[in-house]
């Protein structure tokens, strides 16, 4: 753990590390204050592509918590970046919430139901039959298809619930087309993340709840590993996979310890 305690910066999941819903989850305050009172950098690095950073921030806020809103990046914020590397001034059918919709607006995109260049999916409250049946005509039309995260669940306050890979597979089983995923673990979002902080992998832990996203990013990046079992990964479920965390913690108010 003085290992741990060690690094410069963090960069840490939000649902199910931070909070489930609108419940903020044991210890979290504590974890923030010896960030901030130890001048750790630190990212809040999120697959969820509904919200906007501001949004994150208000909403840590109603919570009790005070953050910058440099310290957010998400899945929108990533997807956008890179479709716009790919197709400049392009256009796209968007399945998703304000968090997704504005980050493509701002990085110039168009909305278009017709032709588009790209389908894009997130997650969404407002996900109906009419959406999914659009997408499936313009995928086959040939737009490309596009997941802002691969996230098959996320953790909600009495559950859990469909994430972006369970809303995109009936356009991917109906058309025959893989979608891409821009979200962890893909390297995309790692690269924003240590870019931000400017350091090197070594100075760096990745904390978060899921095996499939956070471990193997963090593994795949080189950098330390912390699994916390606040979210939607059990203790007995971590082997079921080929790899292992470095840190295994009921959550992020035990890496402060008593310091």
């Amino acid at each position: 753990m003085d290992r741990l305690r060690k690094k410069k910066a963090f960069i840490c999941d939000m649902d199910g590390v931070i909070y489930h819903g609108n419940l903020l989850l044991p210890g979290v305050k504590e974890f923030l204050a010896w960030l901030e009172g130890n001048r750790k950098q630190y990212i809040f690095l999120t697959n969820s592509s509904e919200r906007t950073p501001r949004e994150l921030q208000q909403k840590l806020k109603r919570l009790g918590l005070e953050v910058g809103v440099e310290h957010f990046y998400t899945s929108a914020l990533a997807t956008a970046s890179f479709l716009k590397s790919q197709c400049p001034g392009g256009s796209a059918y968007v399945i998703g919430d304000a968090g997704l919709v504005g980050a493509m607006y701002d990085a110039g995109f168009s909305m278009n139901d017709v032709n588009p260049d790209y389908v894009v999916v997130g997650e969404t409250h407002t996900y109906n039959y009419e959406k999914v049946e659009t997408a499936i005509r313009l995928v086959l039309g040939g737009a490309k298809l596009i997941g802002a995260n691969p996230d098959l669940t996320g953790p909600m306050e009495h559950g859990i619930g469909p994430a972006t890979r369970a809303l995109i597979a009936p356009i991917e089983l109906a058309t025959g087309r893989s979608a891409y995923f821009v979200g962890k673990p893909n390297p995309l979002m790692m690269r924003h993340a240590q870019k931000r902080l400017d350091l090197h992998s070594a100075d760096i832990a990745i904390v978060g709840d899921r095996m499939d996203t956070d471990v193997i990013a963090g593994i795949e990046s080189q950098m330390d590993t912390v699994l916390v079992l606040s979210g939607v990964t059990s203790r007995e479920h971590i082997h079921n996979f080929p790899y292992r965390p470095m840190y295994v913690l009921n959550g992020v108010g035990d890496i402060p310890g008593e310091v």
